[in-house]
């Protein structure tokens, strides 16, 4: 009997999904934007502004495509981009940077990790990451057939500081394996806030060349640095700009999360290789956002920008800071970045069968306070995920109005 070519097909008896994809879900930010819409809480969770661009970026755009800059960019990077990022970092950097053979744009930060990963790691390799991490570190290693190893800084049991956040350089030697290639590093770090030392760096640096390893340095938060710490780049010690890939991020940098535009700066053999990956990912970038940047960048010295939001930044940490310790939410304080991680032992929440405490927090703080919150394991892996039991994260790039509507909703918690 002839199959009816009229009749659907049945359903393939494998699984069509590649094998590397599959333990993927929804990420924790989707989840709990979600449950923000849905119950009317404040959003202090997912890590966007919700306040406007600056008028300058925005103008730039718009001038942009009036001028019809529309067309497919340079696979590399806008031209005017580039040498305005040459302008910015050659000084950063201790070196004059070549715009054309040094630096890649990509969009946004995330497919700057994604195609440093595909262009460095061959199936069967290792990369260490320290944690807690960006959530996408993981994917893209297992997009890339490598393998994740996971190595967590370690802090005290009622830490106040994330400064006090450290990597046991022991336990790391012990992660280390002939087939490690690559560490990926956060400074400053999302989510813990942590921005490390020169001396840590420094250590981490003779590490790196003792194996011979590549560095990649997820550095999008470099201008929330708040005083006393400093923002050092690994790339610029002895020996390692070589060995190093720097992102940045205009979304982060101008408040401009939906533009996407991120960049590499690397050595020409190895901002080559990530070109080689990005010119099959996305091709190009958006030209006149890219050109909107330039001209971000070529004014934002005269502008004094970096400063201005710095300084924005640092009264939007310690205006959270106050209400926190207010409500008894011991913050951990970031030395960068913004975000706060704050303990929650204090709170008696039910914890359902099956669900981690972090998970279970943040739904209560999101349904039952109206602040949502993101819970910490999903930074962590499996194995050390216990580490993030009694901690919760909060974010404060939010207006000043939204920040004060969340400190009157916190204060439910304390009675």
């Amino acid at each position: 009997m002839h199959a009816d070519p009229n009749q659907p097909s049945a359903q393939p008896t494998y699984d069509p999904v590649a094998r590397r994809v599959r333990t993927f879900g929804a990420t924790v930010f989707a989840e709990f934007t979600a449950l923000a819409n849905a119950t009317g809480a404040v959003n202090l969770g997912q890590g966007f502004p919700n306040f406007a661009a600056p008028d300058f970026v925005k103008e730039a755009a718009q001038a942009a495509i009036a001028a019809d800059l529309n067309q497919y960019a340079r696979s590399a990077g806008h031209p005017r981009l580039v040498n305005a990022l040459a302008q910015v970092y050659s000084p950063l950097f201790g070196r004059a940077l070549d715009p054309m053979q040094e630096i890649v744009v990509t969009v946004g930060a995330t497919e700057g990790i994604f195609a440093t990963v595909q262009a460095l790691v061959n199936p069967g390799d290792e990369v260490i990451l320290i944690e807690p991490f960006y959530d996408s570190y993981p994917a893209s290693v297992i997009m890339a057939g490598g393998t994740p190893v996971y190595v967590p800084l370690r802090g005290p049991m009622y830490s106040t500081s994330a400064a006090e956040w450290v990597l046991d350089m022991d336990e790391l030697a012990a992660a280390v394996t002939p087939r490690t290639k690559l560490i990926m590093l956060n400074t400053p770090l999302n989510p813990l806030g942590k921005v490390y030392s020169r001396g840590e760096l420094e250590a981490l640096a003779a590490f790196v060349q003792a194996h011979n390893l590549i560095v990649l340095s997820d550095e999008v938060y470099e201008w929330m640095v708040y005083p006393p710490a400093g923002h050092v780049r690994i790339a610029t010690l002895p020996g390692m700009w070589e060995r190093t890939v720097t992102l940045g991020s205009a979304g982060k940098t101008f408040s401009v999360t939906g533009w996407k535009i991120g960049w590499a700066i690397a050595p020409p053999r190895l901002a080559h290789a990530v070109l080689m990956a990005h010119q099959w990912i996305p091709f190009a970038v958006g030209t006149p956002l890219q050109e909107a940047v330039a001209v971000a960048l070529e004014q934002a010295e005269e502008r004094r920008y970096f400063d201005w939001l710095g300084a924005t930044y640092w009264a939007k940490r310690n205006r959270l800071l106050g209400v926190l310790q207010d409500v008894g939410l011991t913050p951990i304080v970031p030395d960068g970045s913004y975000f706060i991680i704050f303990d929650t032992s204090t709170l008696d929440v039910p914890v359902p069968a099956g669900t981690r405490r972090d998970v279970a927090v943040c739904r209560w703080l999101t349904g039952e306070i109206g602040v949502a919150a993101i819970p910490p394991s999903p930074f962590y892996s499996g194995p050390h995920q216990h580490l993030t039991d009694q901690m919760a994260r909060f974010t404060f790039c939010k207006t000043d109005d939204m920040l004060e509507e969340a400190a009157q909703r916190l204060k439910k918690i304390r009675g």
